[in-house]
């Protein structure tokens, strides 16, 4: 199956260039390119793509906005696509609001060519693209934010999980693939993607990128541990 992707960034070549790359696959098609987060919010709205390229610092809408327009449509919109942020700093100050916002992830704008198109298909399959860099980053922000976060309603959402989900939520957060959780609580692999699914669906997260956002912010997960 084809992945639909669009590609929002103000720079003229950077556009061009992941558009060439990403064009030459054969089971990528560039649907279209937006200069700024207005642009690419409405050239989405019109061409449905799997998974939108975005870029973090652009004039007229930045992409933290632009994300979030796609991410929580207006009535009658239903369509979502993926995000993909693309930034040029690891750290940067919007990465974080940008996975909060429902973002599946980030790619660094130097990354090696072969990291853009698997970026796209790990994105598209539905999986999170979360580095150990921005890993430590949330933690250390959610940390830092901790005595004026309220974590109320996220704690009582948790109370929805049985306790082996629970389990299996503070190692997703902790950042170990489904192998890794599987081989830590002894169980088939199979089993463990239920499990995510059905934690996913309970506390309404799209991805994994989410999950360790919701994890730290309920208390589960506390930064240090």
């Amino acid at each position: 199956m084809t992945t639909r992707v669009i590609v929002v960034d103000d720079h003229a070549m950077v556009r061009a260039g992941f558009t060439a790359l990403l064009s030459a696959q054969s089971d990528i098609d560039v649907v279209g390119e937006a200069p700024d987060g207005a642009q690419g919010v409405e050239l989405s709205r019109r061409t449905h793509p799997d998974v939108v390229l975005m870029d973090v610092r652009m004039p007229e809408m930045d992409g933290l906005e632009a994300a979030r327009r796609l991410l929580a449509p207006p009535p009658g919109v239903t369509h979502r696509p993926r995000v993909l942020m693309l930034t040029t700093f690891d750290v940067d100050d919007y990465v974080y609001e940008a996975l909060r916002a429902g973002a599946s992830g980030f790619l660094l704008k130097d990354a090696p060519p072969a990291d853009l198109i698997a970026a796209v298909r790990i994105v598209a399959s539905g999986e999170a693209l979360l580095a150990p860099s921005v890993t430590r980053r949330l933690i250390e922000d959610i940390a830092s934010r901790r005595p004026a976060v309220s974590r109320g309603k996220p704690a009582q959402r948790l109370k929805g999980l049985t306790e082996r989900e629970t389990e299996v939520l503070a190692l997703v957060a902790r950042g170990l693939s489904n192998t890794e959780i599987a081989q830590t609580l002894i169980l088939a692999e199979q089993t463990v993607k239920t499990h995510v699914s059905r934690i996913f669906t309970k506390l309404d997260l799209r991805d994994r990128a989410q999950a360790v956002v919701f994890a730290y912010e309920s208390g589960l997960v506390i930064p240090g541990e």
